[in-house]
């Protein structure tokens, strides 16, 4: 698939936690281009808080039923800086200190189009900071530590119109 491919997820809240928001995804030319990712997050606490793209597009449970980081290479957590992370690993988004987070990020490892598109999978914010893979918890090197999924959403090509 070449050309602009257009995707977005509508943020509900889970738990109750009460977060809200959209996030577009924006492709130009293939799979090998990196992915534009902005969007609008409310309802947060003032800070740091995990963003991550999951394995499933599967809300049934909430956000539970997301499943891990999206991970198709098999590694470990890391920073989106990293060479050696997640795919799905976007580091973290800030609210500021009326809840929300702009989200405004250039990605190459998640694409809209080819064999590890993101399409179908879901994005989600956490609770708490992520800690890149560095934070020595036990959870660090397979989910940064980032704590509860208060709010997800599904990743769906979003219409031309």
């Amino acid at each position: 698939m070449a050309g602009r491919v257009r995707a977005v997820a509508v943020i509900t809240s889970s738990g109750g936690y009460g977060v809200r928001g959209a996030v577009e995804f924006v492709q130009e030319g293939g799979p090998h281009e990196p992915t534009h990712v902005r969007g609008r997050i409310m309802g947060l606490s003032p800070g740091l808080h995990g963003f991550h793209i999951h394995a499933f597009g599967d809300t049934s449970n909430g956000c539970l039923s997301t499943g891990p980081h999206f991970n198709p290479l098999n590694k470990d957590h890391g920073a989106p800086s990293d060479q050696h992370r997640h795919a799905g690993d976007l580091g973290n988004v800030t609210a500021g200190p009326d809840g929300v987070a702009e989200v405004s990020l250039v990605d190459s490892q998640i694409p809209l189009s080819g064999p590890h598109s993101i399409l179908g999978r879901a994005v989600v914010v956490h609770a708490d900071p992520d800690d890149l893979g560095k934070g020595g918890h036990e959870l660090s090197k397979s989910t940064g530590n980032a704590g509860a999924r208060v709010g997800c959403g599904i990743i769906g090509l979003r219409s031309s119109v």
